[in-house]
């Protein structure tokens, strides 16, 4: 599993290309790993910037 297929599985994963199980089959990981991955890379919600 490198950062690299990492990368590129999640991204598949996220434009819905590939399901989870095949996302992870590519990236060299499980696919609990890959959710955390994706997780940890997730945008941040609740918190917005202020308009000023």
């Amino acid at each position: 599993m490198t950062s690299k297929s990492v990368s590129t599985a999640l991204t598949l994963y996220r434009s819905r290309t590939l399901t989870l199980e095949q996302a992870a089959t590519i990236g060299g990981c499980s696919t609990a790993q890959l959710e955390k991955s994706a997780r940890a890379f997730a945008p941040s919600t609740g918190t917005t910037p202020a308009d000023d």
